[in-house]
């Protein structure tokens, strides 16, 4: 508190100093009186990043915890971890000084293959002692700890006699085996993969919600498993395991513009499964996938992830699930060779209904053609409930759009050999309501056309959407006294729901992709707003094995055998390397930089050396500015600038990661390299003159050049950065405050403006309401983020040109994570504009939530922030002094866990420790 500047308002006598002093000094001596009397708590206990996990297949998972306190300026001394096995203790990690809550890694004797640990951390702080215990169990690790589990499924007809190219494909086969109990159970697990999708029924009933699982990888190099605790399901005597399955992207027949139909693992779908049965009595018994497994064909008759699925009700084998069927038509199961890739388990969170939306309108474009709508675009299936003829067949196709005859827009650019999003229900005639969804598929749409409806025009209540996408919490919360903005982050935070399906896709109608440049910009906002670490982590695995030969990542990931290969492109490529750094940033996660190091610093080494003389160039560019088609395509710009600005993003990037690895001469040589692109950079493409960056064959002013490099800090001096970020504001004003950004650009215009000195223009592009903004697209009905700023954007979920939500986070309500610290040192500075009364946005981060919340009043500023225990924050309040700042009513200097406040600029600094904040700022008091 020293470090507070004395000021006329600070009015403390020098005897209350002494008092204040004294008490702190007890608190510091005694901390557990003080414990008792504040709450101290562990929460969010954690392997892996999971709560009680199944299938933890890492030789040394990593344990994190969160502290809770409503004491400020708590601060952990140190930890104790212990786990404990079936044999008793399995390591104990003594007393561990320091501060370290995530990514604590076991260092204890190897662990066993599907064994259930527990495991109890005690944590000593300043406030006190608290300790908490939890689980986990463990995967398998190998494939021999598979047993005797072999791949099953249809064989594959041989060359000789395969089926006409006519000929439809194979129905969803169904798998079943009969086993039987006979003792107490202490535990049954069931691991199961999947070339494909698996999905699986124990005596008739759904093992878990999963839908589309396990996740989807290059089946060549990964393959995942989901672990499933059947403990409470199995029942003494004869038990039936079944599955249906689905192709997904690993049998894929439909053609496609992205050739999955002929990956170089496509097969007919399969299945390896081992349900472990542990006796009370210690007996184990192992059901496993083999040819003692019977097979059927099921009423999925044809199943696409782009066409949709056909559903047979008749074909329905009544009793396939239960314990006592009569499998007689049924033949033997095939065991087959199965996906190469290692066998690994699903780290990131299933893929699961959601949300159900009824139907809100009905009508009939056409006589007897039904178009139904729904509130939102969302990615999912509907369910429709009918009755009808045996024989009936429903059709239903989903679009997000309508066209002028009010039918639905169900045009592509894909190439779609099979159809396009289009399920088909055929009824069974039970003269009762049947109901069916899709579960091997989903579409992106906000509305159906329906055909072959029986008796008559249906009610809205025959059809329910449901919302499937991944299963991740959602993390974040944005809002403001600007109904614009609100409505833009809601649109945003349902667009990236939409393209979450086990990885980060684009467009859920159309691509259903993993593009790189598309993630690598909207990376933060996900991690901000929704729990997707695990996701973001897992996809890095599936961009490092998709990799070309020389090691330069392709355009989506996974990625069809070459399809991805789009030669040179640094914008898109740069994912490889700036997501593994914002896991580490946001989420701490420090095994991403040891697993990938060595691939992102042959790739960028690559693109270095390809880079003649410092500039780059891409086949990827600013993609869908305002000037471009609405089909999608580049600006009207120098490809190279935005080129060569990435490079030079991924080579200091680069130089963080070998700082943070210990590789300094790793690090160095980055920077030199950074420096070397930087002078050619500013040599070929800022114009002195004019002071603007400009490339060959631009159509006009281009802000995107001059966005980029402000924002990766490529100018060559302050004065420089300033008269260039002057002239992005004019430049908007000339349009009429208006961007001309595409995708690469957008995600940085708002913050550069603001950083500068233009908060109030960058707000004023934040509402527009006019073409093109993201207020027009409100304005026209969106719900989510197009893919392009016109109404004829081809697809209308896609979130790129949504990034303007890292603006809400940091710069609107002013949270962001330190460079190099992470969320252990916050920055808490909200960018007040004169136009703005409130805002408030809550993340959560390895330690907890943080969270800003400030408003103007009649006396000036109010700022609540929240700041976790285990971190600290610096909290800039404007103002003229610190003598006008006042914490929860007395003076900075007098307030319990503020260190220090100084001013800096037109703003006080406050470095403050965890807890609960009320800052004011206005007029004195006295």
């Amino acid at each position: 508190m020293a470090a507070c500047a004395p000021s006329p308002a600070q009015r403390i006598t020098p005897g209350l100093r002494v008092l204040i002093a004294c008490l702190a000094l007890v608190i510091a001596v005694f901390p557990a009186t003080a414990a008792r009397q504040a709450s101290l708590a562990l929460r969010a206990l954690a392997v892996e990043r999971r709560a009680e996990p199944l299938g933890i297949d890492v030789a040394r998972p990593r344990f994190s915890w969160v502290i809770d306190s409503d004491t400020r300026d708590v601060r952990q001394a140190s930890y104790r971890l212990v786990v404990s096995g079936p044999d008793g203790m399995q390591w104990d990690s003594g007393a561990v000084a320091g501060d370290a809550s995530i990514e604590v890694e076991y260092a204890g004797p190897a662990l066993a293959p599907g064994t259930r640990y527990t495991w109890t951390v005690e944590v000593r702080t300043n406030a006190g002692v608290a300790r908490a215990s939890s689980w986990f169990r463990t995967g398998l690790f190998d494939d021999g700890d598979w047993g005797e589990a072999r791949w099953i499924g249809n064989r594959r007809p041989p060359a000789t006699d395969a089926r006409p190219p006519a000929a439809p494909p194979m129905p969803a086969p169904l798998v079943r085996r009969a086993f039987e109990i006979d003792g107490d159970i202490a535990a049954a697990t069931l691991y199961y993969a999947a070339g494909g999708y698996a999905d699986f029924r124990v005596n008739g009933r759904p093992v878990n919600q999963d839908l589309l699982s396990p996740g989807f990888t290059d089946y060549d190099d990964t393959v995942q498993y989901v672990a499933v605790d059947l403990t409470a399901r199995l029942a003494q005597g004869r038990n039936a395991i079944a599955a249906e399955l689905g192709r997904g992207f690993y049998g894929m027949t439909g053609a496609n513009v992205w050739r999955w139909h002929q990956a170089p693992w496509h097969d007919e779908p399969v299945v390896r499964a081992l349900l472990r049965i542990e006796y009370a009595d210690g007996r184990i018994q192992d059901v496993v996938t083999d040819d003692t497994w019977r097979i059927h064909d099921g009423p999925t008759r044809f199943d696409d992830l782009y066409a949709g699925e056909t559903y047979d009700a008749a074909h329905v084998q009544p009793g396939y699930d239960t314990a006592d069927f009569d499998d007689a038509g049924w033949a033997a199961a095939s065991v087959g060779r199965g996906p190469r890739g290692e066998l690994i388990a699903q780290r990131q969170p299933p893929i699961r209904i959601a949300e159900e939306l009824p139907a809100t309108s009905i009508a009939e474009p056409v006589p007897g053609t039904y178009v139904i709508g729904f509130p939102s675009v969302v990615a999912g299936n509907v369910r429709v409930v009918a009755e009808g003829p045996a024989g009936t067949t429903i059709r239903f196709q989903y679009g997000e759009k309508l066209l002028a005859s009010g039918l639905v827009d169900v045009s592509n650019n894909g190439g779609f050999g099979s159809g396009f999003q289009t399920d088909r229900f055929v009824l069974a005639g039970t003269g009762a309501p049947e109901r069916w969804n899709a579960r091997f598929s989903y579409k992106g749409f906000q509305y159906i056309q329906v055909g072959g409806w029986p008796g008559g025009a249906p009610p809205l209540s025959a059809f329910t959407a449901l919302v499937v996408h991944t299963a991740a919490a959602r993390t974040g919360s944005f809002t403001s006294a600007e109904p614009v903005m609100n409505a833009t982050h809601e649109a945003v935070v349902r667009t990236l729901y939409n393209n979450l399906h086990g990885i980060p896709t684009d467009t859920p109608m159309f691509e259903k992709n993993g593009w790189t440049g598309d993630a690598a910009l909207g990376a933060e906002m996900f991690l901000m707003n929704l729990d997707t670490g695990e996701l973001f982590a897992k996809w890095m695995r599936d961009v490092h094995d998709s990799r070309r030969a020389d090691g330069a990542p392709m355009v989506i990931a996974p990625s069809s055998a070459d399809w991805g290969d789009w030669g040179t492109a640094p914008p898109w490529h740069s994912a490889y390397v700036l997501i593994p750094w914002w896991l580490y940033q946001y989420q701490g996660d420090r095994r991403v930089l040891d697993t990938h190091y060595d691939g992102m610093k042959a790739y960028v080494d690559l693109e270095y050396a390809r880079s003649p003389g410092g500039i780059a160039d891409s086949r990827l560019g600013d993609w869908v500015s305002p000037e471009a088609s609405p089909a999608g395509g580049n600006a009207p710009e120098d490809t190279r600038v935005s080129a060569t600005a990435f490079l030079y993003r991924m080579l200091r990037t680069m130089e963080r990661i070998a700082e943070v690895r210990g590789r300094s001469a790793d690090a160095a040589g980055f920077a030199a390299r950074a420096r070397a692109v930087q002078a050619a950079f500013n040599a070929e493409f800022l114009d002195p003159e004019t002071g603007h960056y400009r490339g060959i064959g631009d159509r006009g002013y281009r802000q995107t050049h001059n966005v980029l490099a402000l924002a990766f800090e490529l100018a060559p001096d302050a004065a420089a950065a300033q008269r260039v970020a002057d002239g992005i504001a004019a430049d908007v004003r000339a349009k009429g405050t208006h961007l001309n950004t595409g995708a690469l650009g957008t995600k940085y215009l708002l913050p550069v403006l603001t950083r500068y000195g233009h908060a109030d223009l960058a707000y004023a592009l934040a509402v527009q309401t006019s073409y093109p903004s993201w207020g027009y697209k409100l304005a026209n009905g969106a719900t989510t983020m197009w893919e392009h700023w016109a109404r004829e954007a081809r697809s209308r979920g896609h979130y790129f040109l949504g990034t303007i939500d890292d603006w809400f986070y940091h710069d609107v309500a002013g949270i962001r994570p330190d460079e190099r610290a992470g969320w252990r040192r916050i920055s808490i500075a909200p960018r007040l504009t004169g136009q703005l009364a409130s805002a408030r946005a809550s993340l959560s981060t390895p330690y907890g939530a943080v969270s800003c919340s400030w408003q103007r009043t009649a006396r000036g500023l109010q700022l609540v922030a929240q700041v976790p225990v285990g971190t600290t924050a610096t909290v800039r309040i404007p103002a003229a002094s610190a003598a006008v700042v006042r914490e929860s009513g007395v003076p900075l200097d007098a307030a319990n866990g503020v260190h220090s406040a100084t001013m800096d600029g037109d703003a006080v600094a406050i470095d403050v420790g965890s807890g609960r904040y009320v800052f004011t700022a206005g007029a004195r008091d006295d």
